[in-house]
């Protein structure tokens, strides 16, 4: 009885190539996918969208351990999922990696203009926009600087008042049409020196 047990615990040789194989084909179709589709898939979850994520799951668990799953199948195919996720996150910690992994920022509001085009590249909805921004404390559109899509999934809110260094809209796809007059000319230079009695 313990030898079958065992037997069940187990993986033999080619059954461990194949579960390494799937972890990393179903590791690289979800970053395709994750790409094609962008950042917003893996942003704040909806109800429905945590369904989904566990469906996700149960399909990428079950092509990875395959029609019998064991112990040493399970653990194989989590060490893959983790030696790939350390190895990418090297290649991602390079420029060049990172263009190439990551969505990059994109602009969904210059000033209090709504950017309809970028909404729908983004796959964002108006009512996530307005409810990004509520959450920031903003009441009018006209009290925003921009918004931005990161490329972790979320919404930046920048409101008005002090102006932008334009060094923070590095990278950010068109974030050429945030108005001018919402940005510093430059890095601002040093404090001014105090007067004596102030």
């Amino acid at each position: 009885m313990l030898p079958d047990v065992l037997g069940r615990l187990g993986v033999d040789a080619p059954g461990a190539l194949a579960v390494v194989a799937s972890a990393v084909g179903i590791y690289l179709a979800f970053l395709v996918l994750v790409r094609v589709f962008g950042q917003r898939v893996l942003s704040r979850l909806s109800t429905f969208d945590v369904v989904v994520a566990v469906m996700l799951g149960a399909v990428a668990g079950r092509v990875i351990l395959g029609s019998t799953p064991t112990l040493a199948a399970g653990v194989l195919g989590l060490a893959t999922l983790f030696l790939l996720e350390a190895l990418l996150g090297q290649l991602r910690a390079g420029v060049r990696g990172a263009a190439l992994m990551n969505n990059r920022a994109l602009l969904l509001m210059a000033g209090g203009r709504v950017l309809e085009a970028n909404l729908r590249r983004a796959h964002v909805v108006e009512a996530e926009l307005f409810g990004a921004l509520r959450g920031a404390g903003v009441r009018r559109p006209d009290e925003v600087a921009c918004v931005v899509l990161e490329a972790s999934g979320t919404l930046s809110v920048l409101k008005r008042g002090v102006p932008l260094d334009p060094r923070l809209l590095d990278g950010v796809r068109d974030a050429h049409l945030v108005p001018a007059e919402l940005l510093t000319a430059g890095p601002p230079g040093p404090p001014a020196p105090r007067r004596p009695g102030r």
